[in-house]
């Protein structure tokens, strides 16, 4: 039995569900978010929280119970509080700026890299060397910057490369001669 499914999603003010059948919208002033809640699982609407249960007894049914209210929880914490990650550029001459819908980093390749930015995210460079990355969507967030940090991941020798802020880089010791 799932243990995660059996605490209820409170509902904060402000944040509007809406439940039809298997299809959940939850929004706010901030956005709008909807998902579809797999058959295997069952959600009732009680006043101010959301109850999420497994329709039989089975292994899965319990399995998608627990994660269709982390994924509930993640969306009303989304349209309630927001997302954000932070990045970190280390590296001499590395830099970022955002123009209008644009990401530019500077990042010792040949060429400048430009990120567009996808519908649904914000991205902030309040200094050259740091990049917050904010949304509704935890899923879009975490993968925007994931496609960030993939364009120059630190390496372990100098630590170069965008990093996130709570990452902590392994370092090595270079060759001795």
């Amino acid at each position: 039995m799932s243990r995660v499914s059996n605490n209820p999603v409170v509902i904060p003010s402000g944040v509007t569900i809406n439940l039809a059948g298997q299809k959940l919208k939850v929004e706010s002033s901030k956005g709008a978010i909807e998902h579809s809640i797999h058959e295997l699982v069952e959600v009732i609407q009680e006043s101010e929280e959301l109850k999420v249960s497994a329709n039989n007894s089975s292994k899965s049914a319990n399995a998608l119970a627990g994660t269709t209210r982390s994924l509930i929880q993640n969306m009303v914490t989304g349209v309630s509080t927001g997302f954000e990650k932070k990045l970190e550029i280390n590296g001499v001459g590395y830099r970022a700026q955002v123009q209008g819908k644009v990401l530019n980093l500077t990042l010792g390749l040949s060429h400048p890299v430009n990120y567009a930015i996808p519908d649904g995210i914000t991205i902030e460079a309040p200094s050259q060397t740091e990049i917050i990355v904010k949304g509704i969507d935890k899923q879009k967030v975490g993968q925007v910057s994931a496609e960030i940090r993939a364009y120059r991941s630190p390496e372990p020798y100098k630590g170069k490369g965008i990093k996130y802020a709570d990452e902590v880089i392994i370092r090595k010791e270079a060759k001795k001669a």
